[in-house]
C-alpha cells in the first residue's frame, strides 16, 4: 500500500480491498465505494485506483474518464435516492490520493445546511447498514446508465 506524503498508510489505496457489498463500480482506472467511518447513506468516494496525489498527477486517460464516471455516478445517485442535488467535493488535504466525495443531498436538508455546510450533517448521519443497503440500488442504476450510448447524461 502506498503512503501519503506524511508517511501515513493511504486510506484511499486501502479501498482496493473494500468488500463488493460496499462497491458501486470498479474499472481499470476508477472505483466508487462507501467508506467505513464516512458511511452516510448516499455518500460515495469516487477514487482513482492508481495512487495519484492531487488531480494534477492524474494521467490523461484518468482525466478523460473522470468526468464520465462522475457524471454517471451522479445520475445513478439521483435516480436511486431521488435527491434533488448531488455534490462533488474534493479537498485533498487529509488524504492526498485523488478522490472526490459524492454526496446526495436530500430535499429534507434545510437551506442553511446546503452546499459545503452539508458536511456538518455527517457525524449524526453515519449509518453503515443504510449506506450499504443503498449500494446495490445505486450500482444497478449506474450499470444501466453507463451502458447507454451517452452514459448517464440527462
Amino acid at each position: 500500500m502506498k503512503t501519503n506524503t506524511d508517511d501515513r498508510p493511504c486510506l484511499i489505496c486501502s479501498l482496493e480491498d473494500a468488500p463488493e457489498s460496499a462497491r458501486v463500480f470498479r474499472d481499470e482506472l476508477w472505483a466508487a465505494e462507501t467508506v467505513a467511518g464516512y458511511d452516510v447513506p448516499g455518500w460515495f468516494f469516487l477514487r482513482a485506483r492508481r495512487h495519484a496525489e492531487q488531480i494534477t498527477a492524474l494521467e490523461p486517460a484518468e482525466l478523460a474518464a473522470f468526468g464520465q464516471r462522475a457524471r454517471d455516478l451522479s445520475a445513478a445517485m439521483r435516480e436511486a435516492t431521488g435527491a434533488p442535488a448531488v455534490y462533488l467535493l474534493h479537498f485533498g488535504e487529509n488524504y492526498g490520493h485523488f478522490h472526490a466525495v459524492m454526496a446526495a443531498r436530500g430535499s429534507d436538508v434545510p437551506p442553511q445546511l446546503r452546499g459545503g455546510k452539508l458536511l456538518q450533517l455527517a457525524p449524526d448521519a453515519l449509518d453503515t447498514e443504510a449506506s450499504l443497503a443503498l449500494v446495490p440500488v445505486v450500482r444497478t442504476a449506474y450499470e444501466q446508465l453507463a451502458a447507454q450510448p451517452t452514459g448517464g447524461a440527462r
